[in-house]
């Protein structure tokens, strides 16, 4: 026996001894198309995996050729060639094929195991159904307008190796991750991979915001971002850290930063609102940073009849985009579980999840915002009786509700801006400086490195 052939007939690998089965082939090659959309047969090896050889004249490729073409519908344009195994000529033959559901002689057949079974009405109604829901798929389409030239190859590399596969040139890669088809890009391979995948979607966008209230009448900053969604999903993330309180605690000496909202928790519901919009909608995924709150927003109802209460307390999960959802978990960024809203949960209990017109809409609390301000002097009369002794106790009164804000804020956030101390306190930056020069006089605070580029640093001694 061939060691290739150690393994018998399976759904996608047929045998026949010989072309006088060229009729059960051409079935076979249907119940396979049906069933996998690609797969391979052999004349010249028996079903056992033992390699008998096949006869090969002038006219016998082409007489296998025209049988397939006559006599499966829709057309499929296989790979048929002669190869030679332990000294035997043998013929192979390699298709595949999206236009299901196919045909062989009128009739449609279906794989199972090593069997073609026909199909039913049914059977080939609920094919059919299938069918038209996958051409509904944003990500599966193709897109017409794309290239090879359009997909960055680094990207694709970096992604593959990142995965723990071997990269084996761009077109195989792709076509390797199902993202591309018959040498055509899908949706998926542009706006993961592309170059500039804004050119062709003008939706590849992210759209942040912060607030200085509780609502939108107010804009302290507002950013926009186009590019792949690995990127628009760093910079999400990004966004949010930089503009929400960073505690601290120590582990021994080493300083571990602690965000106000779980960094896990954002990035989950950051990658679900990519992975999950309609990319159908003209829309961006949206980023509100609130005073009291953080939302993340994404054009697209639940899918597949979910409820807000069975995402809370059944992990299950229905995909819109079932390639961006199967990439994100090549590199472990999601589960096939549907366990992203329970993640999201267990980090984060009082997290909050609507659907508002045709947004989904995911609400984090700010920690801090929901202190009163005499609870937040009180960790801080904590801290400093553990960490800097009782002096820091004595020389409390020595300063003003600003000043002590400042220092909890340049703890928090050494790196932290004159502008953004006005801004979060709510003076101008003219008082900022004058209560930065006090905190210095008063041997309170120093300031290590240039204006830009330097930080802040609160004196323990």
């Amino acid at each position: 026996m061939n060691p290739f052939f150690k393994q018998k007939e399976s759904e996608t690998l047929e045998l026949k001894k010989s072309t006088a089965q060229l009729k059960p082939a051409v079935i076979s090659i249907v119940a396979i198309l049906n069933k996998h959309q690609e797969g391979k047969l052999y004349f010249g090896v028996k079903d056992d995996g033992t390699v008998v050889g096949q006869e090969i004249g002038n006219d016998t490729l082409r007489t296998i050729s025209q049988a397939i073409s006559a006599y499966i519908e829709p057309k499929v344009y296989p790979v048929i060639r002669q190869v030679t195994f332990e000294g035997k000529s043998c013929i192979e033959v390699e298709f595949q094929g999206n236009e299901v559901p196919y045909f062989a002689y009128g009739r449609a057949y279906i794989r199972t195991s090593d069997e073609d079974k026909p199909l039913s009405v049914k059977e080939l109604e609920n094919l059919i159904l299938r069918k038209n829901k996958d051409q509904l798929k944003w990500d599966s389409s193709i897109c017409r307008e794309a290239s090879l030239e359009d997909i960055s190859e680094e990207k694709v590399r970096s992604f593959v190796k990142e995965a723990g596969k071997e990269y084996k040139g761009l077109e195989n890669s792709l076509k390797k991750l199902k993202l591309a088809k018959d040498g055509n890009l899908t949706n998926a391979a542009v706006i993961l991979f592309g170059k500039k995948p804004e050119d062709f979607f003008p939706n590849a966008k992210l759209r942040c915001a912060v607030f200085a209230t509780n609502d939108t009448s107010y804009i302290i900053d507002m950013q926009d971002y186009t590019g792949d969604l690995f990127y628009l999903i760093g910079e999400a993330e990004k966004y949010i850290l930089k503009n929400i309180h960073i505690g601290m605690r120590l582990e021994g000496l080493k300083r571990i930063d602690v965000p106000e909202i779980s960094k896990e928790a954002i990035r989950e519901a950051i990658i679900n609102a990519f992975c999950h919009r309609d990319y159908y909608e003209y829309d961006s995924v949206n980023v509100a940073v609130f005073k009291n709150r953080v939302e993340i927003r994404n054009k697209g109802l639940l899918y597949g009849g979910l409820t807000i209460e069975q995402i809370k307390t059944e992990m299950v999960s229905e995909r819109r985009n079932e390639l961006i959802a199967e990439i994100f978990h090549e590199i472990h960024w999601i589960e096939k579980w549907g366990r992203g809203i329970s993640l999201i949960l267990s980090m984060e209990h009082d997290a909050d999840f609507k659907e508002v017109g045709t947004q989904f809409i995911v609400t984090f609390k700010r920690r801090y915002f929901e202190e009163s301000k005499e609870k937040v002097e009180e960790k801080w009369s904590e801290r400093w009786s553990e960490r800097w002794s009782e002096r820091w106790s004595e020389r409390w009164s020595e300063i003003n509700e600003s000043q002590r804000s400042i220092l909890f804020l340049v703890q928090t956030n050494p790196s932290i801006s004159k502008t953004e101390l006005a801004e979060k306190i709510g003076i101008n930056p003219s008082a900022v400086q004058k209560n930065l020069s006090t905190l210095k006089k008063k041997g309170f605070l120093r300031r290590v490195g240039p204006a830009r580029g330097g930080h802040w640093e609160i004196i323990e001694e």
